[in-house]
């Protein structure tokens, strides 16, 4: 099935356009009310907690500077505030996550 790009699509970054060896890992949509995501599970040998948990550390630091970056919003705040909801949601779920899992 082909899809066409929708004007709300985000762009390949340029440093994972450019590798060869890049993988996408996540695709993530607010759609229907929920959230909706595409995960590619099988990308570290090991430990793929740990990979999953420095992934998504990684991109709370990308957020961080996004928002300082369009809104100056102080990043260290922005990480602290992130990381209380974060841990919230852990402990006490909004939403269930429902769906099924589907590979390529």
């Amino acid at each position: 099935m082909n899809i066409l790009r929708s004007k709300d699509e985000l762009p390949i970054p340029p440093g994972a356009r450019s590798d060869d060896k890049a993988k996408e890992l996540i695709r993530a949509w607010a759609a229907h009310g929920g959230l909706h995501c595409s995960l590619s599970v099988d990308n570290w040998d090991e430990n793929e907690q740990i990979g999953w948990g420095i992934l998504l550390t990684d991109v709370v630091r990308h957020v961080a500077n996004a928002l300082y970056e369009q809104k100056r919003l102080d990043r260290d705040e922005t990480i602290r505030e992130i990381r209380r909801v974060f841990n919230a949601e852990l402990d006490s779920p909004t939403a269930d996550p429902s769906g099924k899992f589907h590979t390529h």
